[in-house]
């Protein structure tokens, strides 16, 4: 087993996130780009429990974090409903997609509740940063899950080990058209057209 210090998984995503910021061209404060490493540092050791986050349905849990009587503990609940949704949107899009669940659905949980969370910190001590960050997160959502959509193409089209790697890259391209997955299968010889297969390069 390989033991990675959190430096170095901080110091992987940062310039992961960075070049991903650039390649869909977010327009991402430094706050924003920060949060999202930690985001991703914080996935990669999950907390216990964190898989079954969002077990439930979202509207439920959304309504749940807004009820919830401790300012505290809603805040809590509606930073790690954002978190969730948010990580959740960018890697496993697809999967909400085969199961009929609409895109703008999950993009709107994610935004009220980090805009909701946003509006819990505003007061005379709040930290103007840290205020912007998830009023940020809110009003970009949508942008930013473009943004680990991005990374987990590259992470998938760095996994290429074979012809079934390729099946599973192909798969992916045709429910989310991603140029980075075009690339990478064109660079396997292949060139994916969607109703039609996959052309080989000659």
């Amino acid at each position: 087993m390989i033991v990675v210090a959190t430096d170095s998984v901080a110091s992987f995503f940062h310039d992961v996130v960075e070049d991903a910021i650039r390649a869909k061209r977010v327009d991402a404060t430094d706050g924003a780009t920060s949060y999202l490493v930690a985001l991703l540092s914080d996935y990669a050791h999950p907390r216990a429990g964190a898989e079954e986050a969002l077990a439930r349905p979202l509207s439920f849990l959304l309504d749940e974090a807004l009820h919830t009587a401790s300012p505290a503990e809603r805040f809590d609940r509606l930073r790690t409903l954002g978190d969730g949704v948010l990580y959740s949107c960018g890697f496993f899009g697809d999967h909400f997609q085969a199961r009929g669940v609409d895109q703008g659905y999950l993009i709107g949980i994610g935004s009220v509740a980090y805009g909701t969370a946003s509006s819990m910190l505003r007061g005379p001590s709040t930290q103007t940063l840290e205020l912007d960050i998830y009023s940020e997160l809110a009003s970009k959502f949508a942008s930013f899950v473009a943004v680990l959509r991005e990374i987990a193409d590259g992470t998938i089209a760095q996994a290429i080990g074979g012809v079934r790697d390729l099946v599973k890259v192909y798969e992916r391209w045709l429910k989310t058209g991603s140029d980075r997955l075009a690339q990478t299968l064109a660079s396997h010889g292949l060139v994916p057209t969607r109703g039609g297969g996959m052309g080989v390069l000659q």
